[in-house]
C-alpha cells in the first residue's frame, strides 16, 4: 500500500494566523488539488493530519470544520482526486494531548487504522511541528515553502533528512518518481 501524509493548512490551502474558520476562508493553494489528484491516480492513499486548535479555543465548530472538508472533497472529486482519511487534533498546546503535532499520536493512529508502518512514508508539511512529528516515527519529512515553510527554512532547525520543495506540486512529482 502506497501512502502519503499531508498537513492541510499551508500545504493544501492558504493558511491564516486568524484560523480558517469556514468554507469561504478555505482557499486551495494553486496546484495543490491537482497534485492530490495525481497522487490518487498513481494509487497513493492520501491522508491528512492536521492540528485544529481553533476548535479547542472555541473559534470555530466541528460543523464548520466538516463543511470545509466537504468543500475540499467536492473540489477534489471534480478533478479525479481523493482524500482517503483526515485525522485531526482539536486540542490546544495547553491540553498536552498525545495527538497534537509535534507529538506523533495521529500518525501512530494511522498505523493502527491502516495496519501499516509509516516508516519511510513521505510526510509533507509547512511547519516545524509537522516535520518533527514525521521524523519521530522515521517517516521521510518534506518541507514545502508555502504557508510557514519559508520561515522554517530560515530557522534551519528541521530534521536533517528533510527534503525541501517549492510547493505540493513539486513534492508530488518527487514522491511519484521515487515510488
Amino acid at each position: 500500500m502506497k501512502l502519503v501524509i499531508l498537513d492541510r493548512d499551508g500545504v493544501i490551502n492558504q493558511d491564516s494566523a486568524n484560523y480558517i474558520k469556514n468554507e469561504n476562508e478555505w482557499i486551495p493553494i494553486p496546484g495543490s488539488l491537482e497534485s492530490i489528484a495525481q497522487l490518487t491516480q498513481n494509487n497513493f492513499k492520501v491522508i491528512i493530519v492536521t492540528n485544529q486548535s481553533g476548535i479547542g479555543r472555541g473559534v470555530y465548530s466541528m460543523e464548520n470544520l466538516n463543511q470545509i472538508h466537504r468543500k475540499m472533497h467536492r473540489l477534489l472529486a471534480d478533478m479525479g482526486g481523493r482524500i482517503d482519511s483526515i485525522f485531526i487534533c482539536p486540542h490546544t498546546d495547553e491540553d498536552e494531548c498525545e495527538c497534537r503535532k509535534p507529538k506523533p499520536g495521529m500518525l501512530l493512529e494511522i498505523e493502527k487504522v491502516y495496519g501499516a508502518s509509516l516508516h519511510k512514508v513521505y510526510g509533507v508539511g509547512d511547519s516545524l511541528r509537522d516535520l518533527q512529528a514525521f521524523d519521530a516515527i522515521k517517516m521521510q519529512p518534506i518541507l514545502v515553502k508555502t504557508g510557514n515553510g519559508q520561515q522554517v527554512l530560515k530557522q534551519k532547525k528541521y530534521p536533517k533528512k528533510t527534503k525541501v520543495f517549492k510547493n505540493l506540486k513539486d513534492a508530488t512529482q518527487h514522491i511519484i518518481k521515487s515510488s
